[in-house]
């Protein structure tokens, strides 16, 4: 898909094609995690939170990821209320269904109306321009199997969303997704350490489909302020001792491969930007000066030689380590 190579500078910002019909979008957006109270990682009063996305308005970011569940509903709440007098044409938005606002799962294809609903809601607006099934079960990707994509279509055709898709982590799922669905977004687990979604990059091309990248700093690690040593208690405390010594050693070894002297998150980032397949990257911004780091990785072009480097790393020193999220 030839459109995916266009770049337009706004700002600070530079822009991709999403999906059809829409916009350009940032090539950097604002994942809305961190905008709900009680997030898991960084609570966030509501004040912060509409200044945290204004000044994502300022530097050019125009697209918005969120869900149901980003702080039982206050992360949409919060980002609805910060873009209430912003142009609607002017801005992004991709929700999610899965998820629920109060906690729990329910993938149930007779829920997605009314989930979205309560997003249209919570962010007071009349559509969103992209809906997707929240890193689902695998067996919710087939469109033989489920009744989720007609009533997708169905949603689409009303105008309540202008494209859907899925949330997923794998190749696998990927391919599944396109080759059953007529969906037009995914949302790709993908970074220097997990690099398997790669895959389906040239499908996603082939089919006009808008990627998002999730968790392209490896949630924390590629950006260089973790060792060996370092311990979590948030939601990361998922890792184990060894889980971590590894993950130390392979960031001391991308290091080596980029050059100790760059940003590694900026560079992390750019890394991911630099597959025309990618539409738009989200870091977990949680303040100001991280938005404004991660606004910088789009002046940063790495080079074919880094790029093969690090993919090589990928496939001879990472990818059979299977690395826990």
């Amino acid at each position: 898909c030839t459109c995916h190579s266009q770049t337009v500078i706004f700002n600070y910002m530079k822009f991709n094609p999403y999906i059809k019909d829409s916009i350009l979008i940032s090539k950097i957006g604002l994942g809305a995690w961190q905008l709900g109270h009680d997030s898991g990682w960084k609570s966030m009063t509501k004040t912060e939170a509409v200044h945290l996305v204004h000044s994502a308005l300022d530097v050019g970011v125009n697209f918005f990821d969120t869900a149901p569940n980003y702080g039982h509903g206050t992360g949409e709440e919060r980002l609805g209320s910060a873009l209430r007098k912003v142009d609607r044409s002017t801005i992004v938005i991709n929700t999610k269904f899965g998820h629920t606002h109060t906690g729990s799962l329910n993938y149930s294809a007779d829920h997605i109306r009314t989930s979205l609903e309560g997003s249209l809601k919570r962010l007071q607006v009349d559509y969103v321009d992209s809906l997707i099934i929240h890193n689902p079960p695998s067996a919710y990707l087939d469109g033989n199997k489920n009744d989720h994509y007609e009533i997708l279509e169905k949603l689409q055709h009303e105008g309540k969303i202008k494209a859907y898709g899925a949330s997923l982590d794998t190749y696998a799922d990927m391919k599944l997704l396109m080759d059953t669905t007529n969906s037009k977004v995914m949302e790709t687990f993908f970074n220097i350490f997990h690099q398997d979604t790669r895959c389906g990059f040239a499908q996603a091309q082939k089919n006009e489909v808008g990627i998002i990248v999730k968790i392209p700093l490896d949630s924390g690690w590629l950006s260089g302020k973790y060792n060996a040593k370092s311990t979590f208690t948030d939601i990361r405390s998922r890792w184990s001792t060894k889980d971590i010594e590894i993950r130390a050693e392979l960031v001391t070894k991308v290091k080596t491969i980029t050059g100790t002297e760059v940003n590694l998150a900026q560079m992390a980032i750019a890394f991911c930007l630099a597959y025309d397949a990618v539409a738009t990257v989200i870091p977990g911004n949680v303040d100001v000066n991280q938005l404004s780091s991660n606004v910088k990785s789009t002046d940063i072009a790495i080079t074919p030689s880094i790029l093969e480097k690090l993919e090589h790393f990928y496939q001879s020193e990472i990818k059979e380590l299977n690395l826990p999220w």
